[in-house]
């Protein structure tokens, strides 16, 4: 017990500095991935509403292909891909010239495209849970389609999309730990590092497991917070 301590203590002497380091990486790589997620898959499901079938079938395409591929496959897409394709389009202009994609961006992009294809449906069933009389209304006291949109609408999806939405944080969240392949200082990256050097892989990952689930639980205690925050102006049946 002593000796466990002693390795996951802060200091020289221990891989706590690390650790925390990477627990750092890891929630600003989700809270980061969250924001571009929830925007793109609102104007996915925007243009799944739209009445130009030119649209919605490129929102479809969208939601297929990144639902459809492995998020480890989407990741290297993006982090080589990218990278390759950049360097590329440099080397036309000079030969010499080489651009390095930083993993985190790399990361958070990829991360944002799985997460807003499924909060692109999250948002798309919550559009068809609001009724047109809602709209109506809206433009029966005078407002335009973006403050029919912002003022009535939003709030309501906000509720009835958030437990889908909750869902996909939490599988944002865990999926962060698909960074660390392509070298981002993570809490699994750190882990391992630890693992490997003092030899005590179940003491690491055991942690990391611990470390990951707190996030879970905090989020889950947030999360109950906004849904209570988004019905507070419903009448007890």
């Amino acid at each position: 017990m002593t000796d466990a301590l002693m390795l996951l203590s802060f200091g020289d002497n221990g891989w706590g500095d690390q650790i925390a380091r990477g627990t750092l990486v890891t929630v600003s790589l989700a809270l980061a991935s969250l924001p571009l997620g929830l925007v793109v898959g609102f104007l996915v499901a925007l243009a799944k509403t739209s009445s130009e079938a030119s649209m919605r079938a490129a929102a479809n395409i969208y939601t297929t292909l990144f639902r459809g591929l492995p998020e480890l496959l989407t990741l290297f897409l993006v982090y080589y891909g990218v990278q390759l394709l950049l360097n590329e389009l440099v080397r036309q202009f000079d030969p010499s010239a080489n651009v390095d994609v930083n993993a985190f961006v790399a990361g958070m992009v990829a991360l944002s495209l799985v997460f807003s294809s499924y909060a692109s449906e999250a948002f798309l069933s919550a559009f068809r849970g609001i009724k047109q009389g809602q709209y109506e209304g809206g433009y029966a006291l005078g407002l335009s389609k973006g403050q029919t949109m912002w003022l009535v609408i939003a709030p309501q999806l906000i509720r009835l999309a958030l437990p889908a939405l909750g869902n996909l944080w939490l599988i944002l969240l865990k999926e962060t730990a698909l960074v660390s392949v392509i070298g981002l200082e993570d809490l699994l990256r750190w882990s391992g590092v630890a693992a490997r050097v003092t030899k005590e892989p179940f003491l690491f990952f055991g942690t990391a497991c611990l470390i990951y689930l707190a996030l879970s639980i905090i989020s889950s205690a947030g999360l109950s917070r906004i849904d209570a925050w988004s019905r507070r102006g419903e009448v007890p049946r």
